[in-house]
């Protein structure tokens, strides 16, 4: 993104904020989708995750690849999200949840790999879905999730042991139907 195009967004330069928009809301939606449980809940966190960036784009310092700068924009976003719904915590204690036979929806042929791999996370539980989006996605450190997460580094390790017995046991399934 060049500084010309992100001092017209900041301008509020209607035109440059569509074409900000278009370039990155595809992966954006992506990210988002990961981090929730429904493609309204992504619909809202996309949206939200806009509008914190063209609020916040005047700290965007040129330090670091842009694409990296938004990413976070969404990635807090997106878990400023699930710290608000109240019915499904981040972190539980780990015998609250058993790495059930749960069959999930099956693989769709007409699907596209990582349209099916989204609808798998979705159906992990908010806690180990965030945990394996802040570590094997976006490349946090168990240190890093603990502190984003106000939880142990312990808790974040196992959590993640967890969360990939279960995705892996999703997919094994999916694959299978």
């Amino acid at each position: 993104m060049h500084q010309s195009d992100l001092s017209a967004c900041m301008r509020g330069d209607r035109l440059a904020q569509k074409q900000f928009f278009e370039r990155f809301k595809g992966k954006m939606f992506a990210l988002c989708l990961r981090y929730t449980h429904s493609r309204e809940d992504a619909e809202d966190v996309l949206q939200e995750g806009f509008v914190k960036a063209f609020r916040d784009l005047h700290q965007y310092t040129g330090d670091g690849p842009f694409e990296g700068w938004l990413r976070k924009v969404f990635v807090n976003t997106a878990l400023q999200h699930l710290k608000k719904q109240k019915r499904n915590p981040l972190t539980f204690e780990l015998d609250q949840y058993d790495v059930a036979d749960d069959s999930p929806e099956p693989f769709l042929g007409n699907e596209p790999p990582a349209r099916n791999m989204i609808r798998i996370l979705q159906q992990l539980p908010a806690g180990f879905r965030t945990i394996f989006n802040l570590h094997v996605l976006e490349g946090y450190s168990h240190p890093e999730i603990a502190e984003i997460l106000g939880i142990s580094v312990g808790t974040s390790k196992s959590q993640l042991l967890r969360a990939k017995a279960c995705f892996r046991k999703m997919l094994e399934s999916s694959l299978t139907s």
